[in-house]
């Protein structure tokens, strides 16, 4: 990763946005299917989760760093200047159901910025928090709604069913993959279905995997981490037959600091070819040979308990992390970030709907 590249970034402008002629319906279907899916899980557990990375393993408190020097193109929104942000960060897998980690899926990161001043977008007017989806993958499985909502579907079809046969099935993908990966190559796919390698999610870099305004410009956004106790975890095999093998893991390593933090680099990489590096086609991997990653700030963790029995699924209930939680400078971009600003929002209301528990900003920690 190249920390000052010297790159002519794309300047935004509204006409690179092309909205499908059926992309209401579209989303509207995957508001169907994705309630569909809450509502059977809710109906058998009890309890209402979220409709996409219902299974939380974390929820650390840090601080977010922005950087100082950064060339202009990167000094923009929240990174213009330097500035501390407390954080929340969870850490979670898809589903919509509660699985057992022997079903080995996707992981995935929110980060939660609070007292970001700024314009806002309207979906957050009420807010002062900056929010950033994450998954350990650099691209998102299909290229738009349209395409997602046949998965979607398929992923509805199986919700609560059979999940003895869903882990014999993971096992049988993660299988595949590897000789997949040992050709050289990678599936995605098998990776949704139940294929993603069990690893240790600590040593994972993680992926917006979708486009957003970066001040007047474009750009994608990750975040990797950089302390060699995390990095020593990068494709660590996660040996057990745990049910909470990520939630057991995650927890032993931040119990066992010895109080020394550790740290993250959140990344950008800014479009500088909209023909390679599109906007509407999720799948699509940006080249990092036209523009790199460049780290714009450091998240530091310090040890704590990261999962604590009953009092961290009621901050589960009340918290909620969303793209569209934003300031006016980070905007989402594309197909994708439309369904989840409608399908997102009707989780929400469903969730704190059926679990009585109104769903809120969290506040900062008293010092």
């Amino acid at each position: 990763m190249s920390s000052l590249p010297d790159i002519q970034p794309v300047v935004f402008s509204p006409e690179i946005e092309q909205t499908a002629p059926d992309e209401i319906n579209t989303i509207a279907e995957l508001v169907e299917v994705f309630l569909g899916m809450a509502h059977t899980v809710a109906d058998y557990e009890g309890h209402a989760f979220r409709a996409v990375h219902a299974k939380g393993h974390a929820l650390l408190r840090g601080k977010l760093t922005v950087r100082e020097g950064l060339p202009a193109v990167y000094a923009q929104g929240l990174f213009a200047q330097p500035g501390e942000y407390e954080a929340i960060m969870r850490m979670s897998s898809p589903p919509a159901e509660q699985l057992s980690d022997q079903v080995s899926t996707p992981r995935a990161v929110a980060l939660k910025l609070m007292r970001v001043p700024g314009e806002r977008v309207p979906e957050s007017r009420d807010h002062d928090t900056q929010d950033f989806l994450m998954v350990n993958g650099p691209v998102f499985t299909r290229p738009g709604p349209k395409e997602f909502l046949r998965d979607a579907k398929l992923l509805a079809a199986t919700t609560e069913k059979a999940p003895e046969a869903k882990e014999v099935f993971s096992s049988v993908l993660r299988g595949a993959e590897k000789v997949i990966e040992a050709l050289g190559g990678e599936s995605e796919t098998l990776k949704a279905l139940g294929g993603e390698p069990a690893t240790h999610p600590l040593g994972d870099t993680f992926y917006a995997q979708t486009p957003f305004l970066y001040g007047p410009y474009i750009a994608k956004f990750a975040l990797a981490p950089v302390s060699p106790a995390l990095t020593a975890l990068t494709d660590q095999p996660l040996q057990s037959e745990d049910e909470d093998a990520q939630r057991h893991a995650i927890s032993a390593f931040f119990h066992d600091r010895d109080g020394a933090p550790v740290e993250w680099e959140l990344r950008v990489q800014l479009c500088t070819d909209l023909a390679r590096m599109p906007v509407e086609d999720a799948s699509v991997q940006w080249p990092e040979a036209l523009s790199p990653f460049v780290a714009v700030a450091s998240l530091v963790v310090p040890p704590q308990q990261s999962w604590l029995q009953g009092r961290s699924q009621v901050e589960e209930d009340e918290l909620a992390f969303d793209p569209w939680h934003t300031v006016a400078a980070h905007r989402p971009l594309g197909a994708v970030n439309r369904a989840r600003r409608v399908v997102l929002a009707a989780s929400r209301q469903f969730r704190g709907a059926f679990n009585r528990c109104p769903i809120h900003e969290p506040k900062l920690r008293r010092a």
